[in-house]
């Protein structure tokens, strides 16, 4: 009987103290792969407690990353199958208040990429930019948020899925060779990429596909690591 009384005691508490260590649906573990130069995290998005970034470091949902204005990173989502560039003066937030959401680009550029996940499962795996949502199914491509809020996207694999958060707004297809512009108020026609030779590598230079340069185009050493470069085509 002791026993039996023992156990409805403690079965509770054992059980409160596995949920506590589950990391809740919405929770990923976020790898700093390269880090170059300048590149701090906000934890829980508290600037008052920024910390500098070094290889190896991990973070975590509802961290914010900055990078200056030599600072590059590559930051990884194992449980995803993703990877992010992370561009000199760029500001991102990992994770939103969304299901699905990975990163959240407030300003700057960065290039994605997501694996087929090796589950066969179909989970969302977005990035939120001003006004939208970009949804993957395997893909490459690239995104540049300027001061103005206006968004670039340009994809060199797979399609993106384009959901503007307007009132009735219909997905917006973008497929590999494709780019187009996102406003708060609209999505831009689609085109296919007119630059001639534009690929990955001018896109990590801080080129544009309509031939203009971002930001990040004037910042030295514009490339990341040889395994992540610009114009790189390894798996990951």
């Amino acid at each position: 009987m002791m026993r039996r009384a023992m156990i409805s005691i403690l079965a509770p508490l054992f059980f409160t103290l596995l949920q506590a260590q589950t990391p809740g649906p919405g929770t990923f573990t976020y790898r700093f792969d390269e880090v170059k130069r300048s590149v701090v995290r906000w934890p829980a998005g508290d600037k008052a407690r920024e910390v500098k970034v070094a290889k190896g470091d991990q973070a975590t949902t509802g961290d914010g990353v900055k990078t200056g204005w030599w600072g590059q990173t590559v930051l990884s989502v194992p449980e995803r199958q993703a990877r992010f560039e992370v561009y000199a003066n760029t500001q991102v937030k990992l994770a939103g208040g969304e299901p699905g959401v990975l990163l959240v680009l407030s300003q700057g550029r960065i290039k994605a990429f997501f694996q087929h996940l090796v589950d066969g499962t179909q989970m969302e795996r977005q990035v939120a930019v001003p006004g939208a949502l970009l949804a993957v199914r395997g893909t490459r491509y690239g995104v540049e948020v300027n001061q103005d809020g206006k968004s670039t996207l340009v994809v060199f694999e797979g399609v993106v899925e384009v959901l503007h958060q307007a009132p009735h707004a219909e997905p917006i297809f973008v497929k590999a060779g494709e780019w187009t512009t996102i406003s708060s108020e609209r999505v831009s026609k689609v085109e296919p990429v007119a630059m001639r030779g534009f690929g990955e590598r001018a896109w990590s230079q801080g080129m544009r596909p309509d031939g203009s340069a971002g930001a990040s185009a004037m910042a030295p050493g514009s490339s990341m690591s040889k395994g992540m470069g610009p114009g790189s085509t390894h798996r990951h």
